[in-house]
């Protein structure tokens, strides 16, 4: 497989989110010695820099058709990626902790496309058995949450399927009242198949209509 050098560098170095990060030993080569580097997961890439700071990795490794397993090595919490084939290289790693050591080996684990596969393969199978049995409640929309107690003044959105109990009488001041609920417009097609980001913006605008009234509640004398 063909990379860009030039493309991996730029998503080696992004903004994004990464999806692990931290240093560890990596052996050389046959009866090389360990050199401590930064690694950076990011999906199914694991890149090594010199120190993170450094602008360009000094390599990258696929996490596809490989497995990840504990080694017997030289350095202490050592593991290695194993690849299929006569001639696929070993890579034997080292963290600085067992707590280190089994992160990564669990991220390491779950970062190829062929874990994500099997993940959505169970999903969708969890689904159409739900849909079997009589199919489940569509989702609520989120409750707003009055604002924090610690003088924070946003407001909070909660995700759950289930009817929300009625709050208990607790001693102390008396709560703001909340602005009555604001019915934004659903986006088009069923809820159920809507897309994420579409969800995610329909809740996140009455969310922060409901912020905005609140505040604009208050700042009246």
């Amino acid at each position: 497989m063909k990379l860009n050098e030039r493309s991996l560098a730029f998503y080696a170095t992004c903004d994004a989110p990464v999806d692990n990060a931290g240093f560890l030993y990596k052996k050389g080569g046959r009866h090389a010695a360990y050199h401590r580097r930064w690694f950076v997961l990011r999906g199914n890439m694991l890149f090594y820099f010199e120190e993170p700071g450094s602008r360009e990795p000094v390599g990258v490794i696929i996490l596809e058709g490989c497995t990840v397993e504990l080694v017997e090595a030289a350095e202490e919490f050592a593991f290695a990626v194993r690849f299929a084939g006569a001639r696929a290289r070993t890579y034997v790693l080292a963290a600085e902790s067992q707590a280190a050591m089994e992160g990564w080996v669990k991220a390491l684990s779950r970062a190829s496309f062929d874990y994500l596969r099997l993940v959505v393969r169970e999903l969708e199978q969890q689904l159409a058995a739900m849909r079997a049995a009589g199919g489940a409640a569509p989702p609520r929309r989120p409750s707003a949450l009055p604002p924090r107690e610690n003088g924070c003044g946003c407001a909070c959105a909660v995700w759950s399927a289930e009817t929300p109990a009625a709050p208990t009488a607790r001693p102390g001041p008396e709560r703001p009242t909340l602005p009555p609920r604001r019915r934004a417009s659903a986006p088009h097609g069923p809820l159920d198949s809507a897309p994420f980001i579409r969800l995610h913006e329909w809740y996140g605008q009455e969310v922060r209509a409901l912020r905005n009234q609140w505040l604009s509640s208050r700042a009246r004398p």
